[in-house]
């Protein structure tokens, strides 16, 4: 049957969908009046099946977008807080696969999961890996483009960002965690609860997430914010005294973290 054949929307503008889409989302609320069914008679019964409806598409949105956060809590339990967050933040995009970036900040609120705490990281990670994976597309620097580059230049050499790229930094043992739970293999017991940070990013059209050694978020980060590459190991050097600046190039040109490189005031091709 189609929606035309279900529920007929009176006239009212901004306000009347405004209203329409809260109640939606919040079965406490009434059906708005302007909401009829067939031959002008009471649409509480369709209404709340088209609102029942609403509710599940977006939890399964959610329960697509967070895999990982869902094996961890169990079904039932992400199902309730996904529930509550639908409530608290309805979309804003008509694409699924664009809704949920504000859960990981709701799971670190939601009162239930406080005893999870390295919880709403995971779900950061998970939030950026899709993000990554539609972003656009560029070319990424080559260890080829490097060595084009005069030796005495390194230090001030800038890098542009791939639009896939993102550094996500925990309190916790958050990678690990998400690595273990984004696949159907037994989950072993974490021993050690210390802080990881993660490089995610997409070579060859393939979304990674790589653990980063002490000192590589920190260096990343200053590359990402037009840092040069002298401060940036700086940077890094002080996370880190044994900060391996080779290494950590070598893994971000694999990992196609950046697509441009580049000297202030100059153009790329210059360098």
């Amino acid at each position: 049957m189609r929606s035309a054949e279900v529920l007929s929307i009176g006239r009212g503008g901004p306000s009347f969908a405004s209203t329409f889409s809260a109640s939606l989302l919040n079965p406490e609320r009434q059906t708005p009046v302007s909401v009829i069914g067939p031959r002008g008679k009471a649409a509480d019964k369709r209404y709340n099946v088209y609102r029942n409806n609403v509710t599940v598409s977006l939890i399964e949105a959610l329960t697509a977008i967070f895999p990982a956060t869902q094996r961890i809590t169990g079904p039932d339990f992400f199902r309730a807080m996904a529930r509550f967050h639908i409530r608290e933040t309805p979309p804003t995009s008509p694409l699924l696969f664009e809704y949920g970036h504000d859960f990981p900040a709701f799971i670190d609120a939601y009162e239930h999961a406080q005893s999870m705490p390295w919880l709403g990281d995971v779900a950061r990670l998970e939030r950026a890996w899709l993000d990554a994976y539609h972003a656009d597309d560029c070319p990424t620097v080559s260890a080829d483009d490097l060595s084009r580059v005069a030796p005495e230049k390194l230090p001030e050499l800038r890098f542009r960002t791939h639009p896939a790229t993102r550094i996500l930094s925990s309190e916790f043992p958050a990678v690990t965690i998400f690595a273990a739970n984004r696949s159907s293999e037994p989950v072993g017991r974490i021993e050690h609860i210390i802080p990881e940070d993660a490089l995610i990013a997409r070579p060859e059209l393939d979304v990674v997430v790589r653990l980063l050694r002490p000192g590589g978020a920190a260096f990343l980060l200053c590359l990402a914010d037009g840092g040069p590459l002298g401060a940036a190991a700086a940077t890094a050097l002080n996370v880190n005294p044994a900060f391996d600046l080779a290494g950590m190039v070598a893994e971000m040109i694999e990992a196609g973290a950046f697509t441009e490189i580049y000297m202030e005031n100059s153009d790329v091709e210059n360098v």
